[in-house]
This record gives C-alpha cells, structure tokens and sequence, in this order.
C-alpha cells in the first residue's frame, strides 16, 4: 500500500464526513419516528382504558339493576342496591370506590365489576372488603359483609380463584347473567 498524498486524504475525509452527516440525519429521523411511534401507542393505550371503561359501565348497567332478584333467588333478599359508591372515612383514612352496593337490615353485597377479571383484581377486592370491615367496626355497623366479581370474560382459574377466596362470581349467560355461589370446599366469606 503506497503513501496518500494530502489531497487523498481530504477526500477520504470528505467522504466519512458525508457518511456521518447522512448517519446523522438517518438518527434524527429514526428519533422523529420513534416519537411519533410512542405519540401513536400512548394515544391508543389512552383509546383502550377508554373502551374498557365503557364495557365497565356497561356491565354495570346491565348487571346492577337486575343484582337484587338474582340475589333473591339464591335466599339473599337485598332490597337496596347503590351502583358506583364511594367509602371516604375520613376520620380513620379509609378511602375506597365500589362498583354496586347491596343491603339489607342484616347484610352487604359489595361486587366488584372488570371486562376481564384477573387474580390482581380479585385480591384487590379481598382489600376492599378488609377496608369496608374495619370502616363497619369503627362505625358499629354489624352487619356481615359478603362479596362478588362480576366479569364480562371469566378465565377458569380466575373463576376457580374468585370462588376459593369466598366471592360469589356474576358472569354472562344469554340475554342475561349467573351468579355462581361458593359451595362445596369453597364458602361463602363473611367480612
């Protein structure tokens, strides 16, 4: 390999100053492109929690107005029924939202309503009641508390889950809806 002269080396130089130049520009593109790729998922994961919240609704609507003859028919005669309520004890710091509330003289349904149940949301009703239990006791409610999910897809381990931690479980069946009571090894749980 011969010696280059100046004029070599300038255009050797030139040239990977155009390939920087050129990777440079091929950055900045990919940067905007991933900007605007994560512009778009943001904007479509905001469009999901969106949908999902209306299916929520939904099931709401369709499920809570008919929660006290399907209770009944199981020998629980609830005869109020309160949809989207609000527990804010603020004397005790005890904060929580319920998707429907039943009552009568001597018992609470509390049921938790997801398009798609998962064991995160079952346990994060097992808290909600242990809230609801202590705010009662603080309040001198005796009342006994029970609790349901309500769930447009149940999976079966979910279903299974939700019985095991003593919920009655509401899912879809036709034009209307089952709710399924914990028997056998499981129970109904009382807070």
């Amino acid at each position: 390999m011969g010696v280059q002269t100046v004029p070599e080396w300038r255009a050797v130089a030139d040239e990977i100053w155009a390939m920087l130049r050129e990777t440079a520009k091929k950055q900045e593109e990919t940067g905007r492109q991933m900007e605007e790729t994560d512009r778009r998922m943001k904007e479509t994961d905001r469009r999901v929690g969106e949908l999902a919240n209306r299916f929520g609704e939904m099931v709401e609507h369709m499920v809570v107005p008919n929660l006290l003859s399907k209770f009944n028919e199981l020998g629980l005669p609830f005869t109020k029924a309160y949809p989207n309520a609000k527990i804010a004890d603020r004397a005790h710091n005890i904060f929580t939202g319920v998707d429907a509330f039943l009552e009568n003289g001597d018992r609470v349904m509390v049921v938790e309503t997801k398009t798609r149940p998962n064991v995160d949301d079952i346990d994060g009703h097992v808290e909600r009641m242990e809230k609801l239990r202590k705010s009662a006791d603080l309040h001198e409610d005796k009342r006994k508390y029970l609790g349901a999910v309500a769930g447009v897809v149940f999976g079966d381990s979910e279903k299974t889950y939700a019985l095991k931690k003593g919920f009655y479980v509401i899912e879809p069946s036709g034009d209307t809806f089952n709710i399924i009571e914990p028997r056998g090894s499981y129970y109904p749980r009382e807070w």
